[in-house]
């Protein structure tokens, strides 16, 4: 042990005698972390793509599906700066923009409508380090010459042009902010000039242009209110065609947009007008409706203003049939019926509350909804009132109105040979049978 450590200092003395220098380390480099991306990335795109000729690039993406182009331009910022060029090529276009939008089968329209999903899916992921304005300019600028997904440019009638364009904005925009989505709104007007054929047809007499509205419904149905899921998606795009315009051409458009088709394709305007329709027809305008009831926290947009669009709806082209108004209100359910009725209730319009309660409650038992959800509505409008004269005098008015709809059923079923005898008779069955369930269940509910 001793002469261990003795031979160590010696080596110690004798390495310091000699002034051996120290030997300088020299120092390693930094580890640097990379990513999986980050060196698929460095090590793919530099290393090999770049030293392939862009023919062969080309050729590699020609033998690639728009599904495996648009995953493969999500590797590097320079892959998606190629692959907008390679898309932007005339070819590539004539080969992969189909324009064949008038199929007989209905397996040919699904594959065509699931191609436009899968471009919106490619256009979606390749622009994405874009700004808005350049992303639009690229991809609308690639699509303005399919004359199928443009206004009155496609006379064929079972054409699926705007179900494609609107597949392919849906994917494309899906999880856009409001702000992004409305420059697409006014992008696409520019495009079109939609706001310019919308002023067209809502300030003509309603059926006139009847192939000019036929052509905004499909459009605005198609490609911006239809496709979306979310009710949120279909509010706001709602939203964006009605602002522009005041309170009677918006009740004019909604119907364009939502009223009821005639088996010919055109609108059913005066049909509202002259008799009652089945529920089926006026189920898509009590669902925008009730879209728009449900977003009244835009700014500018009331309870007021929505109770004024549905005050004109109903006399376009001239005063609804009742029970079509009824109807729409008994589709638009209780919170909305009470708003209308307490609302001209309340501005002493009973004759009017009565006579739309009257028919309702025929809407009731036609459509087969329980009565008791009538009474509970027309115990809710007694609240509106504060006294019990008040409500007394309610109550008289209805069951007046009662007396007279049957006594105007009755005077119009044995007046001549009328076409619609039958059918006036069998109303006022329905409304015989529809007061009885209704008195019942309100004085069922008083002496419960």
């Amino acid at each position: 042990m001793v002469m261990v450590r003795k031979a160590s200092r010696n080596v110690g003395k004798y390495t310091l005698t000699h002034k051996v220098k120290p030997h300088r380390r020299t120092p390693r480099p930094a580890r640097t972390i990379m990513t999986r991306s980050q060196y698929n990335a460095t090590s793919s795109s530099s290393s090999l793509l770049h030293r392939l000729p862009s023919e062969v690039f080309d050729m590699i993406l020609d033998q690639l599906s728009v599904l495996e182009i648009s995953v493969f331009s999500m590797v590097s910022k320079e892959i998606s700066t190629y692959v907008v060029d390679y898309i932007s090529m005339l070819s590539w276009k004539n080969k992969m923009i189909l324009r064949s939008f008038h199929h007989s089968t209905c397996l040919e329209q699904r594959s065509t409508i699931a191609h436009y999903r899968e471009l919106g899916l490619l256009f979606k992921r390749c622009t994405l380090l874009l700004p808005t304005k350049e992303r639009l300019k690229l991809i609308f600028n690639t699509f303005l010459l399919i004359p199928c997904f443009m206004l009155e440019q496609c006379l064929v009638p079972d054409c699926i042009g705007f179900s494609c364009h609107g597949v392919f904005l849906q994917t494309l925009i899906a999880g856009w902010d409001d702000l992004e989505c409305h420059r697409v709104f006014n992008f696409l007007c520019d495009l079109t000039n939609l706001l310019q054929k919308i002023e067209a047809v809502i300030t003509a007499k309603p059926g006139i242009r009847w192939y000019q509205e036929l052509q905004l419904r499909l459009f605005c149905r198609q490609v911006l209110l239809d496709p979306w899921l979310n009710q949120p998606d279909s509010q706001f795009w709602l939203m964006q065609l009605l602002k522009p315009w005041p309170i009677v051409s918006q009740a004019h458009l909604l119907f364009i947009l939502y009223g009821p088709m005639l088996p010919e394709g055109t609108l059913g305007w005066q049909d509202l007008v002259e008799r009652g329709l089945p529920h089926s027809a006026l189920w898509d305008l009590a669902r925008a409706i009730l879209l728009l009831f449900g977003k009244l926290e835009v700014k500018g947009w009331t309870t007021d203003s929505m109770l004024a669009i549905l005050e004109e709806l109903t006399v376009i082209p001239q005063p609804w049939h009742v029970e079509n108004v009824a109807r729409l209100l008994v589709l638009c359910g209780s919170s909305l019926c009470y708003t209308v009725l307490a609302s001209k209730a309340l501005n002493g319009r009973l004759l009017e509350v009565s006579r739309l309660i009257v028919y309702m409650i025929l809407v009731c038992e036609k459509d087969g909804y329980h009565m008791s959800w009538a009474v509970k509505l027309v115990l809710e409008i007694c609240k509106v009132f504060s006294t019990a004269p008040e409500k007394f005098c309610f109550i008289q008015q209805l069951e007046n109105m009662f007396s007279e709809i049957t006594r105007e059923f009755f005077e119009f079923s044995v007046t001549g040979n009328h076409v619609e005898d039958r059918e006036t008779f069998q109303n006022l069955c329905i409304l015989l049978d529809s007061s009885a369930r209704f008195h019942t269940k309100f004085l069922h509910m008083f002496l419960k």
